[in-house]
Order: structure tokens, then sequence, then C-alpha cells
């Protein structure tokens, strides 16, 4: 039986070793030995990745120990947290600083340094994902040394592992930008997907946040947008779609039900085009797909290997059953997202290889030189990402 799978389940592996580092010290020792005795390390978080990021048949380190937010510095509004630190305890932690993430994901359940290290994001056409907020990290390196890498500090090594998919080392700790605390409000409501599509970024640019979920069979967009409000929270929270409350309250949603999911983000002047495609796609070769399909904004931002480098950008997510064969859905899907320039969620099914990958993000060579430079001979990847290496 494997010891070790993702969330969903559909990702399995049987690791030599399972281990739970609770210091840095602990992490530097774990990375010199396994370059000493020539083993690999992955580190797995809340294992949400639908991407075979973690599984491999060498060490799987968890990070949990390495929680909690450690320093806050409320005149720059930043803060130094542990890498393993849930996003959902985050929130009520920095609130107690009177501070609070700029902006967060759908779920949040991830830890700290998958969600930055995958390019997780929220949306709002002016808001970035949560690697464009990191300003600092700490990572134990193969060598066993432990690395502060930040815009002052190993400039470039900060710029590659904003979003670093575990493959520099182990992530100890990250320094975040953030905001003053703030208050939501959100709406919900139910259209067409014709009419969610007909003036969606005019609405778009009126809320901070603003999406749609399409259910297909039923051609019925939930639209959800939230904004923020000076009112008081309402306790007991209302419902998705009708709460108000502190961000960390209303941005995330409860997502029980066992899934896989694609998500490509595509520049935001083909993103209409490209989700009337996948309409035709599913009313034409795939009418039994009862899943949504997400649409969302998502701002520009200068992170090497993210989704929306240099480009305004909507991401538009599709889902299956993890009980159901999902792949011929998602190729399909895949082969239009391709044609409108999208670029694959690195947490998500994607099925690139590396001269696809290559193609699609301009720092590609120069992300891998940094990564190589601090682990060259691999003891961070597994074979997805060895895989992907230019020199593999």
């Amino acid at each position: 039986m494997p010891n070790w799978h993702n969330w969903s389940g559909r990702i399995t592996a049987e690791p030599e070793r399972l281990v739970f580092i609770r210091s840095p010290e602990d992490a530097c020792a774990l990375a010199s030995a396994a370059q000493r005795d020539g083993k690999s390390i992955r580190v797995g978080g809340a294992t949400h990745s639908h991407a075979p990021l973690v599984a491999h048949d060498g060490i799987i380190a968890y990070a949990d120990g390495l929680a909690g937010v450690l320093a806050v510095d409320a005149a720059s509004e930043r803060a130094w947290i542990g890498a393993g630190t849930r996003i959902y305890a985050l929130g009520h932690a920095l609130h107690q600083h009177g501070l609070a993430l700029h902006n967060q994901g759908d779920i949040d359940q991830q830890a700290l340094a998958g969600a930055t290290g995958t390019g997780t994001h929220g949306t709002g056409a002016a808001l970035n994902s949560l690697s464009a907020r990191v300003t600092g990290m700490r990572i134990a390196l193969a060598s066993g040394e432990l690395v502060t890498a930040s815009e002052t500090q190993h400039r470039e090594l900060w710029q590659a592992a904003r979003l670093h998919l575990g493959a520099f080392g182990i992530v100890t700790a990250i320094e975040l930008q953030l905001r003053r605390a703030y208050r939501l409000r959100e709406q919900g409501w139910q259209m067409s997907l014709d009419a969610a599509l007909d003036g969606f970024f005019e609405r778009a640019a009126q809320h901070r946040h603003y999406e749609f979920f399409w259910y297909p069979q039923a051609d019925n967009a939930i639209v959800k947008a939230i904004d923020e409000t000076e009112d008081a929270p309402e306790y007991p929270l209302a419902d998705e779609g009708a709460r108000c409350g502190w961000n960390y309250e209303v941005l995330p949603n409860h997502r029980p039900h066992k899934h896989t999911e694609m998500e490509y983000s595509v520049p935001a002047d083909t993103a209409l085009d490209c989700v009337r495609e996948i309409r035709d796609l599913l009313r034409n070769q795939f009418a039994d797909v009862a899943w949504p399909v997400e649409f969302r904004t998502l701002a520009a931002d200068d992170v090497w290997l993210s989704s929306a480098y240099e480009r305004p950008t909507v991401t538009i997510s599709v889902h299956q059953d993890v009980r159901q064969d999902e792949t011929a859905y998602y190729r399909a899907c895949e082969a239009i997202f391709l044609r409108h320039g999208g670029r694959p969620h690195w947490g998500k099914v994607h099925y690139l290889n590396r001269e696809q990958l290559s193609e699609r993000h301009p720092r590609w060579s120069d992300w891998w030189q940094a990564r190589n430079s601090v682990d060259p001979d691999g003891v961070f990847l597994n074979d997805h990402l060895a895989a992907l290496r230019p020199d593999a």
C-alpha cells in the first residue's frame, strides 16, 4: 500500500522515508545528509497539488513544525512566517497585529511554502498571487547552509525562488508584504454564461474581486463580487455569497468534494473567446461533465515562473470528480488553452514538456540557472521536475 498520497488521493507514492522537520537546524542537517548520501528530498505541505510535485521514492519531508508568525514589522507592514503555516491559521494571527494578506485563494488549507511555491492566487484584476508578495525567504540548501534571500541579499535567488516548486531547498520561513486589516462584503447572484461574459471586464473593474463558476449542464453561472467595506462584521457569518467580515473570513470557501483540476492562465484580451470555446467543447463532446468552469482575473507580476508574468491575466479552471478519468476532457481543454497562449498553474494538472513550458515562460532558463546554482546535484528534484530540467 502506498504510504503517501495527495489530498485527492489520485497521486500516490512509496517514499523511502517520511520525515517531520521541527527546526531550521533540522532542515539544514537533513538537506546536507541527503546530498552526502545521494538521496533526494521533496517537501510536502497540505498535499493540495494536483500535479506530481511531491511524489517520489526518496525522502518526503513535512515542515508543519515550522509554523507561526515569527516576527512583525508594523511600520513596513511585513512579517516573517514559518513556511509550514497553513493559510487558514494566518488570518487571525496577522489580525492580532492589525495586518492582513493582500489576497488569498478560494481554498485556505495550503501551507504557505506550498502556496507561494506554486503561484497560488485569488481573484482581482488589480491583485497578484501570493508569490508576488514574497519579500524574503530562508532556505536550507543542499550544502547545509541556511540562506536568507531578499531584494537586498542573494537577489537572483530570491527572484527565482519566490515561485520555487520546492526545487531550491527546504524553505523554512517566508517574509510577506502585507497591508492593514480590512473588512469585506460579499454578494452573489446567478445568470447565464452569455450574460456573465457580456460586459465582464467592465463589471470586474467595479469590484475588488469578481468571478464566476459556470455549471455547463444547467448553463448557470454563479457570480460573486467582493468589495471592501466599513460595515461591522456580521456574525454568525452567512453562507457563501452573502458574507460580511474580515478578509480572512470572507475570501476562503469550504471545498470538501474530492476532484482533479486543470487551470490555465490566458491573456485577458483573449479570455472571453477562450472560455466560449471551452463551452462549445463541453456542449459538443463532453456533455456529461457536471463540474463547473471557473473564470477569474489576476494582475500582471514580475515573478519569473508566474502564469501572470508581465501580462494581465484571466485564469480558467476546469474540474472533474476524482473517481472519473479526466484525461480526454483535460487534454481537449489544454489544446484550447494553448491556442490562446495559456500557461498552466504549477499545482494543477497539465501535460506539457520542458520545450513547451520554456516557450511560455520568458525567464525559464534564468529560473533553472538560479536553481542549479544552489542544487547542481538535483537533491530537490523528483522525476517530474527532473524531466523539465533544460539539460535533462
